[in-house]
């Protein structure tokens, strides 16, 4: 019986680091994503980190990145189209998750 504890902690807590990731993978994606658009649209310094709370603050509205990238294209999609940010996304995605496991490894 201990070793169906034993495996079943081990599974809740791969579990947990593995949801802990995500969270912090998608929200340093969506900093990245909002210092690409706030530089798109020519946004001071200031402005900018009110800019990247709100790109933030919008991936909370539904799970999934849907509502970041509608954020992202109602603010952006007179400069660009939908498949440059759906595109953005993705390569972010790749980046944020290496910085954040480069950070995790050491």
């Amino acid at each position: 019986m201990t070793d169906m504890k034993d495996r079943a902690d081990a599974f809740e807590a791969k579990f947990a680091h593995d949801a802990e990731m995500a969270f912090k993978v998608a929200a340093r994606r969506n900093k990245m994503l909002a210092e690409w658009a706030g530089g798109m649209l020519q946004k001071s310094e200031d402005e900018m980190a009110a800019y990247v709370t709100e790109v933030i603050k919008s991936d909370f509205e539904e799970a999934g990145d849907e509502d970041v990238i509608r954020k992202l294209v109602g603010d952006i999609g007179h400069l660009t189209d939908e498949g440059g940010i759906r595109q953005m996304v993705a390569d972010l995605t790749i980046q944020a998750k290496a910085q954040v496991m480069g950070e995790h490894d050491s």
